[in-house]
């Protein structure tokens, strides 16, 4: 599964910060690309530093109109186990609840649950709340 785009952008928007890696999914939003989901690899889309900026090159791809992108111009949708790690200690447990999922948090000493469709989006709204609860770990936000 992947997290909803506007669950994405509210990531990102409370504080969520990528540091791109193979692996990584992310899509190109408003650009007539949402759907498409895209997959960091050092085979055919790779991060370049460039001097002043990153950009996310598409090696070889011929359906290609442009060779590269700027890695802000790209959202990240970051998977069910990045999504938990960035939970770190405050996260206790993943649990069904129905047919739905729940993530057990806890946020400042308080006992938290956020409940959605996947995985993901539970732990996506548990990481929403973490960052807009402020610093709860040291080094936060990664």
């Amino acid at each position: 599964m992947v997290i909803p785009l506007q669950l994405a952008r509210r990531l990102v928007a409370a504080g969520l910060v990528w540091v791109p890696a193979p692996g990584d999914r992310f899509c190109i939003p408003d650009r007539g690309m949402d759907d498409d989901v895209f997959v960091l690899s050092t085979m055919t889309i790779e991060v370049h530093d460039l001097p002043g900026r990153t950009v996310i090159g598409f090696n070889g791809t011929t359906e290609w109109a442009l060779d590269d992108v700027d890695k802000d111009a790209a959202l990240w949708l970051p998977r069910e186990d990045q999504l938990r790690a960035a939970l770190g200690d405050a996260f206790r447990r993943l649990e069904r609840a129905g047919d739905r999922w729940r993530v057990v948090a806890t946020i400042w000493d308080e006992p938290v649950e956020f409940t959605a469709a996947d995985p993901e989006a539970a732990y996506g709204e548990a990481l929403l709340h973490l960052l807009a609860a402020g610093p709860v770990t040291p080094g936060w936000p990664k």
